[in-house]
């Protein structure tokens, strides 16, 4: 399993929100660079960068910071957050991202994630961000009457590869990742699955690990000292 260190941005800086929440924001580092050199030193290899402002509004605000972080900071670097044309989707693709992350168009844009996906192939992930098992968009201000499963399954039927999976009500809240989420959405799909929110503890780690996911995202627990990234990082490598 491939453990994605996470950034999110606004304004520039490395930040967290509480289970979504642009009003319950903690700046971590006005230096979104050395925060992913750190983790380059730690081991990590990829990097997960969330454009907290283009996730919630559309736009691209932290474009040139992205920039910087695909092509100095050493690891391999998937985006998301307001990708929501072909045109930036692109810009990303050229700076040299891993991938892209489509949301809110995956969602709102019929065709358009299979659109990208004959264009750009696995270079197109979607993130599936759930809220009692239905799908949140813009920047999870909102629940669609997508069910997040059946959703899932499009995606596959469509030719995507990797999918990033939210449980919304964990994330940055430090309690533990849902285990019966993954391993339901494992058993179900044949996608590359990334688990992201609540992974707060090296035990997390492993047990993600032991259900065969493609990765795991680590956020606020590496900000606030809950997990140390070398550690979860040798937890996975010893696992396989």
């Amino acid at each position: 399993m491939r453990i994605y260190p996470a950034i999110d941005l606004y304004d520039g800086k490395a930040v967290r929100l509480t289970r979504g929440d642009y009003a319950q924001m903690t700046v971590y580092s006005d230096d979104p660079l050395a925060v992913a050199h750190g983790f380059r030193g730690a081991g990590a290899e990829f990097l997960h960068v969330v454009d907290l402002q283009g996730a919630r509004d559309g736009t691209t605000a932290n474009i040139e910071t992205i920039r910087r972080l695909i092509g100095d900071s050493g690891l391999a670097v998937e985006v998301g957050g307001g990708v929501r044309t072909r045109e930036v989707a692109e810009r990303y693709i050229e700076a040299g991202a891993l991938r892209v992350i489509l949301g809110t168009a995956a969602i709102t844009q019929d065709g358009f994630v299979a659109e990208l996906v004959r264009e750009f192939g696995d270079k197109i992930a979607v993130g599936v961000d759930i809220r009692d098992g239905h799908v949140a968009i813009k920047g999870w201000t909102e629940v669609s009457a997508r069910d997040a499963m059946d959703f899932c399954r499009e995606l596959e039927g469509v030719g995507v590869r990797t999918i990033i999976c939210t449980d919304i009500s964990k994330d940055g809240v430090l309690g533990g990742t849902n285990l019966a989420l993954y391993r339901d959405m494992a058993a179900a799909l044949g996608l590359d699955i990334i688990a992201s929110g609540g992974v707060s503890t090296i035990a997390d780690v492993a047990a993600l690990a032991k259900l065969g996911l493609h990765g795991a995202i680590l956020g606020k627990a590496l900000y606030t000292g809950g997990i140390d990234l070398a550690e979860a990082i040798r937890e996975v490598n010893n696992d396989n």
